[in-house]
């Protein structure tokens, strides 16, 4: 089988669509002239704006959003599949105003494949201060997804549902080879577990994991870790990004070494149901 040339986009996304839009693409076109076959984006690719209000007025639907709208013709020109790690976009539910925080996989003809909302938003009380209430502006999502591709399954999730192994484990059995975990990790958080979670999502599924990342400060304040990595099944970093600024990281994909690391630890079969342990004796 021949490897699968892959491209993680590091971005640092400004706060307006079109901005966003000048950021990325040249980054997508880069990966695509040198040879990606699969290009994959981070966590709100589109916009990264905290503030409520603002973030209202720029929401759109999936089909008029400026990036999803641009991308999709980069995809068509260059031929290559992208997956718009997520988008914030109207939700399409009249009575939640809220955005979805969606996964776009696009064609190589530049159609829409499959879509994903973020099943796991980011209410924390973080050590150092930091206060985030996602659910407040995101409605989650209430499915799994495994695209299919021309190299397998692909298994989609965003940032926080990386710390839910359980959702892991049922992408990789439901025909997942490929798990994508785009993200906009805070900087506490990615410094002590980004790594660490992704290694272990890996060995976990026997998966390959392609984790793009939003790295560096924002204008909208926030501070993102960056760190994109790309690990294969057996839980060893093929590709790494050092830094926080955008760029672009290339990984070819063995894919018979999702076969391997699953002949070699079954744990995919092995697993059995049992009962809550419930309250201690």
């Amino acid at each position: 089988m021949e490897p699968l040339g892959v491209a993680l986009i590091q971005t640092r996304t400004p706060a307006t669509p079109e901005a966003a839009l000048s950021h990325v693409r040249p980054l997508v076109d880069e990966a695509a002239a040198r040879g990606a076959r699969l290009i994959v984006t981070p966590e709100a690719t589109n916009l990264m704006e905290k503030r409520a209000a603002k973030k209202a007025g720029l929401l759109c639907d999936i089909d008029d959003d400026t990036v999803v709208r641009g991308l999709r013709a980069a995809a068509a020109e260059h031929g290559v599949w992208i997956l718009i790690g997520s988008a914030m976009v109207r939700s399409g539910d009249p009575g939640d105003a809220r955005a979805a925080n969606r996964s776009i996989l696009i064609n190589d003809q530049g159609g829409i494949e499959s879509t994903y909302d973020k099943l796991h938003v980011f209410d924390v009380d973080l050590p150092n201060g930091e206060s985030y209430r996602e659910s407040a502006v995101v409605r989650p999502g209430e499915r799994a997804v495994v695209a299919r591709t021309p190299w397998g399954g692909l298994g989609l999730t965003v940032c926080y549902d990386l710390r839910f192994p359980g959702l892991f484990r049922s992408l990789a059995r439901a025909g997942a080879d490929i798990i994508t975990v785009p993200a906009a990790f805070t900087r506490p958080t990615g410094e002590a577990h980004w790594e660490t979670l992704l290694r272990a999502r890996a060995i976990e599924t026997g998966c390959f994991i392609l984790a793009p990342a939003q790295g560096g400060d924002h204008e909208d304040g926030r501070a993102t870790w960056g760190r994109s990595m790309a690990i294969d099944p057996w839980g060893k970093v093929i590709a790494a990004l050092d830094h926080d600024e955008p760029g672009v990281l290339f990984a070819e994909l063995d894919l018979s070494a999702v076969a391997r690391a699953r002949v070699a630890v079954p744990q995919l079969v092995h697993e059995r149901a049992f009962a809550d342990p419930g309250p201690p004796a």
